[in-house]
């Protein structure tokens, strides 16, 4: 339901923006200075680009997040503390009424935590060796819970469709660009001349920082719910002792790109780039409760 919900409203504020620029007059326009656009196919074709590439990644994330991190998928613990992580795991995810997810460690001497997936009864759950080294079991089960709330609250499909609607208007207003410097401005009448790919290129470049902003937006935003999903599943104090136990750690190690969003941390070299809030931040909403389900 949620993504029909999400490609619904897509679908709708695209029709939207063809009914503006029609109403505008942009197509007539472009007709004027020989460009013969059709605004619905380009809005479908970005469409059918920017999503199709979203859902890909989407599709493949926990291969990737296997490939690039190194994470060992515990099929049969070996030991006592792969035993508590697997049963602690299948307890939460019964919890919440999702499916049990795969569960796995990768090396890094960085307190992380990340969750990743296409279907939230088929996830990977994963913990750094730096997070169970360093925090205790009160702590980890809260980082755990945190990852298990991203999880049955269908972030990474979420994050997937809104990360695909913004590639979406990327790749329209890029070329829509692209097509009135070339056409209108440079008075271009043969092909597609420089000025429509540099103007793409530098239009896509700047409309692609634009949508960061959105995503990373919006990744802040589910964080703080998934700390209240933390504190619901693990205790309220143990959501605040892990988060302050990462404050400890002072910076923890970054996560690669299409993990960051589902980490337990993460950061950016400005607000509006990060992909998590402040640590601090995420401490006083707990104790606050600003935040619930």
């Amino acid at each position: 339901m949620r993504i029909l919900l999400f490609l619904i409203t897509n679908v709708a504020v695209l029709l939207l923006i063809s009914i503006i620029f029609k109403f505008l007059g942009l197509e007539n326009v472009f007709y004027q200075n020989g460009v013969n656009l059709n605004l619905d196919q380009l809005l479908l074709m970005s469409a059918v680009f920017g999503m199709s590439g979203s859902f890909i990644s989407l599709l493949m994330s926990k291969w990737m997040a296997k490939s690039s991190m190194g994470v060992h998928v515990i099929e049969h613990p070996s030991d006592p503390t792969e035993q508590w992580l697997v049963n602690c795991v299948q307890r939460l995810a019964r919890s919440v009424g999702i499916g049990m997810p795969e569960v796995g460690i990768f090396d890094s001497p960085s307190p992380n935590a990340f969750a990743t997936g296409f279907n939230k009864n088929s996830a990977l759950v994963a913990v750094s060796t730096g997070l169970l080294q360093q925090m205790d079991a009160d702590e980890v089960e809260a980082v755990l819970g945190h990852e298990i709330s991203h999880v049955a609250n269908g972030d990474m499909v979420t994050m997937g469709l809104l990360q695909g609607v913004v590639n979406t208007f990327v790749i329209f207003l890029a070329r829509i660009a692209g097509f009135f410097v070339d056409r209108v401005l440079l008075r271009n009448e043969r092909g597609f001349g420089p000025g429509f790919f540099i103007t793409q290129m530098v239009a896509q470049v700047l409309f692609s920082i634009l949508a960061s902003v959105i995503v990373m937006w919006f990744s802040r935003y589910r964080e703080f719910h998934a700390d209240a999903g933390g504190a619901n599943l693990a205790g309220r104090q143990k959501m605040i002792d892990a988060l302050r136990a990462l404050q400890r750690a002072h910076d923890p190690e970054a996560l690669p790109g299409g993990m960051a969003a589902f980490g337990i941390t993460g950061g950016g070299f400005s607000r509006l780039f990060m992909s998590h809030p402040p640590l601090e931040e995420r401490i006083a909403a707990l104790q606050q409760q600003k935040y619930s389900q």
